[in-house]
């Protein structure tokens, strides 16, 4: 025999009545039991009719016309014309009682929790009644027993306990004489031994099922409801959770107690000593294979099987010298908690019996704390021990698995994938079987604690790294040309899935939580909201993602100044803004510090040399030990382009008008040519090599006009070079006339630094320098006669994205 249960959803309309219908025709011919839950959202509507009618509010009877209305519109489409009259009659009957009892509560202004109990049961009464007769109209071998003849529990109403003695005999006897194939029982319902109605609790149809299952000896129990299995996440909160085919007894009510809401949580319990496998099946998808529970069923051994929560949870603690070594003190804070029927979700408590903390439902803690702070009124009046705090709005989340045990390491991993995230742990609990890790976190954090663990335990090491570009022009969009290009290879061989999750420009700004298409990018922006800096900022914060990656495609001086900001709420930065960096030295070492405390990397190595390995490089020979002596290098490639470029066939003005059309200058290109930049590069390479230097510091030998340098706008920049043109074509010729190059030299040396036009002779390593090309020099202690050389392509879109993009990658295998 085999006992189907199919819950609310499954039930919720004709529509998905018929999918049961299809369900149960292809069973076999063997007798089954088919226990059924209220049509979905009935027994909420009950709920809230009866404790409006208890507080006098005539509202209650738009809840009971709406349960009026599903009730006779499922018969009326389920059940054939010429069946109909009957079905109709019994339950309008049943509904003028269901108004009675309301009405009841309505005139008293009060709900008692028998009364309770018979008005919410109507769910699964007549859901059970209107499913058997459709069934009959079907054509299937269908009886109707109502569970209330066969469930015996005490009077504890609300949530009674089943006389499993009773209950047993009951059931045996009915199914052995039993002639029909299939018999419908509602769920949720029993008998008190008074012949009072009592229900389950809430999932109590899930209850029925195995309380039923474990009297006839079912050879299965089947749960049908709307998700294939149980999952090792909640999939809504979690997209790449996955079905577990196999798990054991325990490790299911592990997860059904933390939130796996496919199963209610006592549901193992009657069939756990008889060893009747549970198998959890989707409605909407018979084929899929579900989910097995069974004894010592553990997938191949596999440790961590499924990531669970249980939100609205408050923590509870009470603490004070006056608990050290005092016996009783922990009987008398869960003996109040007891009397005043609170259940504790999580307890831990410190070797030092300094504090003992509970989580509890937040609906609880207040009625919990105004109880424990009488009991221990003396001690708090003598400061022995302090009042109780709340902490609410927490989460508990859990990792489950029976063969946690054996594998060391799993709490370590477990607290460091969340402290990467920055995600605050409030309490921890782990029991000696170690079946479960447990930790509480705030609520507004279970969703990227989630993810960050099942990434950690389920993904084959896939990270997933998501992204917010704070600028989309000419480096910006070849940057995200490149991220959706190499999409694939990242994932296939780096094992990194990178999602752009907002982007802005200086009008518009969008977001999609589960990624912005990067085909379709530019229209996504254009239908934006309004640009804010701050708003971007605030939409990261409450996205909450794992892994969050601020990126600043802009020349802001503002948006620099918020690195501090994303950095401080566990969000790397990379930039290709060299402003931080080469601003006031405090803020650059606030930044270093900030990324060290946070775990954030803040990455900028397109700050030198665009695409060139020239920070990482210096990096690795710090980390090493090496000492950097002097620094030679040629770092402005827009200026190399413009003096490689420049010569008595063109004008000067012409060259750099050239510059700006291919991207090789800054927007505003007085930037490039006044030496501000290169002074910022080489500020960058002296401070990042271990000295402490300004800006303010470094000489520079301007070879532009003061009346170029102090016009206000690009055109009137162009014009004044215009005016020029003479003294920049002698310079050129000094240069010329000697066979040698003009090229813009930065140079760091004794704690020194300059930047300025030079004239390079042949031999030099700077000579033969082409385009746009860059190039550095480091002296060090192991390179002492034959520099370090880094050369290459220093300018462009296309380098400084990829730049950006090799930052992106560093940071996803941080």
């Amino acid at each position: 025999m085999k006992v189907l249960k199919f819950g609310g959803t499954s039930v919720a309309h004709p529509e998905n009545i018929n999918k049961v219908k299809s369900i149960l025709a292809n069973q076999n011919n063997e007798q089954i039991a088919v226990v059924v839950s209220a049509f979905g959202g009935v027994t909420d509507l009950l709920l809230n009719a009866s404790n409006l009618a208890s507080e006098q509010d005539v509202k209650y009877k738009e809840s009971l016309k709406e349960i009026d209305d599903r009730h006779i519109s499922a018969i009326r489409e389920l059940i054939p014309v010429k069946m109909q009259s009957a079905a109709l009659s019994k339950v309008k009957s049943e509904l003028n009682i269901l108004e009675t009892l309301l009405e009841g509560a309505f005139l008293i202004g009060e709900l008692t929790p028998k009364l309770s109990d018979k008005i919410v049961s109507y769910g699964e009464l007549l859901s059970s009644f209107i499913i058997s007769v459709f069934l009959k109209s079907e054509g299937l071998d269908v009886g109707f027993k109502d569970s209330r003849e066969l469930i015996i529990t005490d009077d504890n109403f609300g949530k009674a306990n089943v006389d499993f003695k009773k209950t047993n005999t009951n059931c045996e006897t009915y199914f052995s004489s039993n002639q029909h194939q299939i018999t419908i029982l509602p769920g949720f319902v029993a008998s008190s031994k008074s012949g009072d109605l009592t229900t389950l609790g809430r999932g109590g149809s899930d209850y029925t099922a195995a309380v039923i299952a474990a009297a006839v000896n079912a050879d299965i129990l089947e749960i049908w409801t709307d998700v294939s299995g149980m999952y090792t996440a909640n999939p809504k909160l979690v997209k790449q959770a996955k079905c577990v085919s196999n798990i054991s007894y325990q490790e299911a009510m592990e997860l059904s107690h933390f939130g796996a809401k496919v199963l209610y949580p006592p549901t193992i319990q009657p069939i756990l000593g008889k060893e009747i496998p549970i198998a959890i099946k989707n409605t909407f998808d018979p084929e899929s294979p579900g989910t097995l529970i069974t004894k010592n069923n553990n997938g191949n051994g596999k440790t961590v099987r499924g990531i669970s929560h249980v939100g609205n949870i408050s923590l509870l603690s009470l603490e004070g010298p006056g608990m050290i070594g005092i016996p009783g003190i922990s009987k008398r804070f869960f003996e109040t908690l007891s009397v005043k029927n609170i259940s504790i979700v999580l307890i831990t408590q410190a070797s030092s019996e300094h504090s003992i903390c509970v989580g509890i439902a937040d609906e609880d803690v207040d009625i919990a704390a105004e109880a424990v702070n009488e009991t221990f009124e003396f001690e708090i009046t003598t400061k022995k021990i302090k009042p109780v705090t709340i902490e609410k709005d927490q989460t508990i989340v859990a990792l489950v698995g029976d063969n946690m045990k054996s594998h060391q390491g799993l709490s370590g991993k477990m607290f460091s994938t969340l402290g990467k995230n920055n995600v605050n742990i409030r309490a921890i609990a782990q029991g000696a079987s170690e079946r479960n890790i447990s930790a509480v976190i705030k609520k507004e954090d279970v969703k990227k604690a989630l993810n960050s663990l099942h990434e950690t335990f389920f993904e084959e090491n896939i990270k997933q790294l998501n992204l917010f570009v704070m600028g989309v022009g000419n480096v910006g969009s070849k940057f995200l040309a490149q991220i959706r290009q190499q999409k694939k290879y990242l994932r296939d061989e780096l094992k990194l899935n990178v999602r752009v999750i907002g982007i802005s420009n200086s009008r518009k700004m969008a977001f999609d939580e589960n990624g912005i298409s990067l085909m379709d990018w530019q229209n996504i922006l254009d239908q934006g909201e309004p640009a804010d800096k701050q708003t971007f900022f605030d939409r990261i914060i409450s996205l909450n993602y794992r892994n969050s990656i601020f990126v600043d495609n802009t020349a802001s001086a503002e948006v620099s100044e918020s690195y501090s900001s994303y950095l401080k709420n566990s969000i790397s930065v990379v930039t290709c803004n060299k402003i931080a960096s080469s601003s006031d030295y405090g803020y650059y070492k606030e930044l270093k510090h900030l990324a060290k405390e946070y775990n954030a990397p803040y990455l900028f190595e397109t700050n030198v040399g665009a695409g060139l390995p020239i920070l990482d490089t210096l990096k690795h020979l710090i980390a090493s030990g090496d000492k950097v002596r002097k620094i030679q290098a040629v770092l402005s490639g827009s200026l190399n382009f413009v003096f490689n470029t420049f010569d008595d066939s063109t004008t000067f003005h012409d060259v750099v008008k050239q510059a700006q059309e291919q991207g090789y200058t800054e927007p505003d290109p007085t930037i490039d040519l006044s030496g501000i930049d290169v002074m910022r590069k080489i500020l960058i390479l002296a401070r990042e090599s271990g000295y402490q230097l300004g800006i303010d510091e470094i000489e520079n030998e301007a070879f532009l006009p003061e009346e170029s340098l102090k016009t206000d706008s690009n055109e009137a920049f162009f014009e004044s070079l215009k005016k020029y043109e003479t003294d920049f074509q002698k310079l050129y010729k000094n240069a010329s006339d000697t066979d040698s190059k003009l090229k813009y030299v930065a140079q760091f040396e004794d704690g020194k630094a300059k930047v300025g036009l030079q004239q390079i002779p042949k031999g030099h390593d700077f000579y033969n320098l082409e385009g746009s090309d860059n190039i550095v020099l480091f002296f060090t202690d192991r390179y002492v006669d034959q520099p370090l050389i880094i050369k290459g392509a220093g300018a462009g879109a296309d380098v400084t994205a990829s730049g950006i993009f090799a930052d992106i990658v560093r940071i996803g295998n941080f």
